[in-house]
């Protein structure tokens, strides 16, 4: 079993494995999952949406609602918890879509649950493994109960699903087993985890289960495999702590380490003290109070458990300093281990927890203004999910001779922590400064970065950023659309509107549009009109948002919206296309005042702008200036590369007009240039043919969260 029973170790009953999901007012189980971290459970995001009574494909995020996880130890304890969502992978069809109603199957449906406190008395998850055809697994239904487990056989896997079909006699998996860990006796691991079964025919009229017949399908179910949790997660990096129990012999770091653990502990007495104290700071059940472990399992535990050899380095960290340093320089060679304590760890999401929405929404901005040679910003920006990423980030380089860098999470929080109150930034410095001092930062190098950060705020306040008005338009059938509103006054964006269910025509979705507008104060310094920032997927580009006109008989104006403000449009789905680009926009948008322009005249295909763009981290604005067949393609292209500034015509008769007009106007100010420009259209349209759209990516500006249907499958 090891002195550290850590995941894997085995639990003397398997279906201890099972967390029960439940609502939050009753805690009856809805469905299951089972322990992915050392505060972390994995289930399916319709188990969620069932516990929250939502619908049961719903593809949205929940957002703050809380389900009941009801955990169950070796000695039949059972203790309760609160969790929110930390990752969603929403149900969707090969296409990214929605689910239909009706359909028997899908693709993602994936939720990551973070309990709220302290995650000592989490008990170790299971060890994971692949899944393979013909393996012999058990479920569990979401209550726990031993009783329940179904025998079933793995067939016809495919990468993203299998098929399970159960055995004849004993129980069927059916409803409440959604969520719940597949166990394979044979590998004593975790192949993956229930999704779904197949009911009974029933009678189409009726809705009555058919008589039964041997053609009938019978005991089948399917699953996603560990090889897809994966492929869904890894990016994530919340699979670190179920990762094998058994390191790499070859890691140099282990060889170091158990070098490390026999020097710092001497004798038997010192490294059983040590080794219950590290197995008690990292929530995991100790081995014998007499019998230390060996000082390999002891190194080999400090490569396994992500935050292992973060509590080691606090305990040595008073008395021992250089024993500290040297184990921090051993773990360095592993990318195992990571930055924060588990005490550090809990205390800071407790800090994000207590912050104030207008400060979280903010994150984002203050990641890219605290790195801004960052390469990429993970897809889900949500603060749990920055915080994931940040952990495994280097420090900034800026030490000198032998002073440790200052790891990017420690700049981000100072960031951060600058855009808050008084007394939470006083919270959050404590916080840094106690987690520099384990670390061995020298407290100038970080007091650097703290006036780097007070430095950022005053720019900002100095700064009046533009009013600006962001709407989400999505299609809902012919001449139709749903809008979302957000307004930003320099604060970042907050929901306006609450109906996402409402249709609108052209004209009412321009009355709705011109009501936010009106509602809104500018500062009295700023005679700017507020900027209008729409919000589209890759064929939303050329809706005509900025024709839309309120027409009403008893106003005395029509109301054009992009007449009378600057409109643009945005298009966050290709811009986080491919992450590996988004580096390059905001390197991009950095010289958006010195930047060149790249005016395409001729068509092109996509190879040839890609190769023409890809490396041309000064171009920061592209003129699609062709007929529309190629067009579109080309525009799509300039997006995914990162090309902040976009400008062309919809239309097919004044393209060369627009590309001359918008030629003369300097980039920061084309929205108001396409504003003009359209004006123009709109008082003397043979002098003005053009149709102007232009796609605008502010990376200094925080966009919204959007529920937008990206493909992710890729089998």
């Amino acid at each position: 079993m090891g002195w550290f029973r850590t995941a894997g170790h085995g639990a003397a009953d398997p279906s201890r494995y099972v967390v029960s999901i439940g609502r939050p007012a009753s805690g009856s189980p809805v469905g299951a999952g089972f322990v992915l971290g050392s505060d972390t459970v994995l289930t399916c995001a319709h188990v969620v949406n069932a516990a929250l009574e939502r619908p049961l494909l719903e593809p949205t995020e929940p957002g703050p609602d809380r389900v009941t996880l009801t955990v169950r130890d070796d000695l039949g304890a059972t203790r309760w918890y609160a969790a929110r969502v930390a990752h969603w992978i929403a149900p969707r069809t090969r296409d990214g879509a929605p689910v239909p109603s009706g359909d028997g199957e899908w693709f993602g449906d994936l939720a990551v649950l973070r309990i709220e406190t302290g995650s000592a008395a989490l008990p170790p998850g299971p060890r994971p493994a692949p899944m393979a055809a013909g393996q012999a697994v058990e479920a569990w239904h979401g209550s726990g109960e031993p009783a329940t487990f179904a025998r079933l056989t793995v067939h016809g896997t495919n990468g993203s699903r299998a098929y399970l079909d159960g055995a004849p006699t004993g129980m069927a998996v059916g409803r409440g087993y959604s969520g719940g860990p597949l166990w394979c006796p044979e590998q004593q691991a975790v192949v993956g985890l229930v999704v779904a079964h197949f009911m009974p025919a029933r009678d189409p009229a009726t809705g009555k289960p058919l008589p039964h017949s041997p053609q009938h399908m019978a005991r089948r179910s399917w699953g996603v495999p560990w090889q897809r949790v994966e492929a869904e997660l890894g990016p994530l990096g919340v699979l670190d702590s179920a990762a094998s129990a058994r390191p790499d012999l070859d890691d140099p770091a282990l060889l170091l380490l158990t070098e490390a653990v026999e020097d710092v502990f001497p004798s038997p007495s010192s490294l059983v003290t040590g080794a219950q104290r590290l197995a008690r700071a990292c929530g995991v059940a100790p081995g014998s109070s007499v019998t230390p472990p060996e000082p390999q399992e002891f190194a080999a535990f400090l490569l396994t458990h992500p935050r292992a050899l973060a509590a080691l380095v606090g305990h040595l960290r008073r008395d021992a300093p250089r024993d500290a340093d040297r184990v921090l320089a051993a773990g360095g060679l592993s990318r195992t281990p990571r930055l924060l304590a588990p005490q550090e760890h809990t205390a800071l999401r407790g800090h994000l927890r207590a912050m104030e929405a207008d400060v979280l929404a903010r994150f984002p901005e203050a990641v890219r203004a605290a790195l801004p040679h960052l390469a990429a910003l993970p897809g889900d920006d949500t603060p749990e999910a920055l915080l994931d990423h940040l952990e495994e980030l280097p420090g900034d380089g800026r030490a000198t001779g032998g002073e440790r860098r200052v790891p990017a999470l420690l700049r981000v929080m100072e960031y951060v922590g600058a855009l808050c109150p008084g007394a939470k930034r006083a919270e959050l410095r404590l916080w840094a400064d106690g987690v520099a001092a384990r670390l061995g930062i020298a407290r100038a190098a970080l007091g650097e970065r703290r006036s780097d950060a007070q430095e950022w705020v005053r720019s900002l306040r100095a700064r009046t950023a533009r009013v600006r008005v962001l709407v989400q338009v999505t299609r809902a059938g012919q001449g139709r659309h749903r809008l979302r509103i957000w307004c930003d006054e320099g604060a970042g964006p907050r929901q306006v509107s609450t109906d996402s269910v409402r249709s609108y025509s052209a004209p009412e979705a321009a009355r709705e549009v011109l009501r936010v507008l009106d509602s809104l104060t500018p500062p009295a310094e700023d005679e700017r009109p507020p900027l209008v920032e729409v919000l589209v997927d890759r064929a939303g580009l050329n809706l005509p948002v900025d024709e839309w006109t309120a027409r009403d008989p008893e106003e005395l104006v029509p109301g054009v919206l992009g007449v009378e403000f600057p409109l643009v449009v945005h298009c966050p789905e290709l811009l986080r296309r491919h992450g590996r680009f988004t580096s390059h926009w905001r390197s991009r948008w950095n010289r958006l005042d010195s930047g060149k322009t790249f005016v395409v005249s001729e068509a092109m295909d996509r190879d040839t702008i890609y190769s023409r763009l890809v490396n041309q981290l000064d171009t920061v604005r592209v003129c699609v200036d062709v007929p529309p067949g190629p067009r579109d393609g080309i525009v799509q292209t300039c997006l995914a590369l990162g090309i902040p500034v976009v400008v062309w015509d919809r239309g097919r008769d004044g393209a060369a007009h627009a590309v001359r007009y918008m030629a003369e106007v300097a980039t920061r100010e084309m929205p108001d240039g396409v504003r003009d420009y359209r004006a123009h259209a709109k008082a003397s349209p043979p002098d003005y043919p053009g149709r102007p759209v232009l796609a605008w990516a502010d990376a200094d500006r925080t966009v919204p969260r959007l529920h937008l249907t990206e493909p992710q499958e890729s089998t």
